[in-house]
């Protein structure tokens, strides 16, 4: 299969193969943490819905790529549903998010220790339907908080993909029960089309009575309802958050919506060179269809 004009001229889908990143969402994480310092003095992270793996080696690099006394003691864990290829450095458990062996395994790793930071770029398969996009990424997003009141220590910090919409200030106020500071950023490289950012999550402080389980419900909302007993998703009081909005990483840089020309080498011809991924899928969807295909050819 071909790739499209907009694959070629994504100045940072091509910039990842060239740099060695499995995927452009690498330099998300990047900005947001030029932005934010969010690696500084950092040993343990887990890093959920890992797959195909751009964040580990972002964090892999960050952490491990500085002197061996400090490497040895620092630690990264990738949970992901698929199976990841391996990343030097990064411990990869193929597991579910919500599941409480998942927890007790990174723990386990971390030598009863606790994350000094938990990060996710997971998303649903999206389908253009927004409002279902944003209610099925917003369930993520509340399973990743869930695992990570078990996995964080208090002062820790939480990154993880969220889609703006109509509700979303719930999932702030929700974010707020449990940090001093919630900000929503949008790295560079994240396309101005996208109703992706991210919520940036400081200072781990839960309630005093708060007890973590993997089987809270943290989007226990009472709704208020108005004169027609209809239900209102508006928060009073001191659930009623305003969150500030960020924009991060090199605002004079690249445009992740603008299509650049192509760097064409002399000895082309005058034509694009494609490159192959740096790590295609182990297992796709497709993979069934390609064995029929090879045993059975048309």
């Amino acid at each position: 299969m071909g790739k499209t004009s907009k694959d070629k001229r994504d100045i940072y889908y091509r910039k990842a193969k060239e740099v060695g990143y499995r995927a452009r969402s690498a330099f998300k994480l990047l900005q947001i943490d030029e932005e934010y310092g969010l690696l500084d003095g950092v040993s343990r992270v887990v890093d959920l819905c890992a797959a195909p793996g751009s964040w580990s080696q972002v964090l892999a690099t960050k952490l491990l790529g500085q002197t061996e006394v400090d490497s040895n003691k620092k630690r990264i864990v990738a949970v992901d549903l698929q199976e990841m290829a391996p990343i030097d450095g990064v411990l990869s458990i193929v597991g579910d998010i919500t599941a409480q062996s998942t927890s007790e395994q990174i723990i386990h790793y971390f030598q009863g220790d606790l994350a000094d930071l938990v990060v996710c770029d997971g998303a649903p398969d999206v389908t253009g339907l927004h409002d279902i996009d944003e209610y099925m990424q917003a369930q993520l997003l509340l399973a990743a908080l869930n695992i990570t009141t078990n996995i964080l220590k208090p002062g820790g910090n939480f990154v993880a993909k969220i889609f703006r919409g109509k509700d979303v200030s719930l999932l702030y106020s929700q974010l707020r029960c449990f940090f001093s500071e919630v900000t929503v950023s949008k790295p560079k490289s994240s396309r101005n089309s996208s109703i992706e950012s991210f919520v940036v999550c400081r200072n781990y402080c839960p309630p005093a009575d708060f007890q973590p389980d993997m089987k809270t419900f943290l989007l226990d909302h009472k709704y208020q309802y108005n004169h027609r007993g209809e239900a209102s998703v508006e928060l009073l009081g001191p659930m009623s958050v305003i969150v500030p909005f960020v924009a991060c990483g090199d605002l004079n840089g690249y445009d992740a919506d603008k299509s650049y020309p192509l760097d064409l080498e002399e000895d082309s011809a005058g034509t694009y060179v494609y490159r192959d991924p740096v790590q295609p899928p182990i297992r796709p969807n497709y993979y069934t269809y390609l064995q029929r295909s090879a045993a059975s050819p048309i």
